[in-house]
């Protein structure tokens, strides 16, 4: 059985999807952190079956805050622990955040983020649930 130890200040993004965690390692960019992250894949879950997650070891928290907002959109059933002091301090349950920039793209071709390539590509949560693009209103379809 592999053994990862405990951390004693950091992240801990658990409840990732089975086989998903490498795309959210890749997206919260944390191979550019110049600190300890373990990425384990599969792991055993009660609730779910399998599930991947990832510790992140160090001071990172308000570096990361930002990015794990998008988590939420990406896979609403992801924990987040911030750990301090070698105990969870802190468990928070995602939402849908309010608003993703350069998560997804606008579709619409005449819209300026798809013809202007420096612009970022700006989706607001509707009241439905639904995001919208902030710049033509277009209603992103998966």
């Amino acid at each position: 059985m592999l053994n990862i130890d405990s951390i004693q200040s950091g992240i801990v993004i658990d409840h990732i999807k089975a086989g998903t965690g490498m795309q959210l390692y890749n997206l919260l960019n944390l191979g550019e952190l110049d600190c300890c992250v373990a990425l384990i894949k599969n792991a055993r879950s009660e609730k779910y079956g399998r599930k991947d997650i990832i510790k992140i070891e160090g001071d990172i928290e308000e570096e990361l805050a930002p990015d794990l907002e998008i988590l939420g959109y990406l896979d609403p059933n992801i924990t987040i622990c911030f750990i301090r002091g070698g105990r969870i301090a802190e468990k928070k349950q995602l939402t849908l955040p309010k608003k993703l920039k350069n998560v997804i793209r606008c579709k619409n071709p005449r819209c300026i983020c798809s013809i202007e390539e420096e612009i970022d590509h700006i989706f607001d949560l509707s009241e439905n649930g639904r995001y919208r693009c902030r710049y033509c209103e277009q209603e992103f379809h998966a």
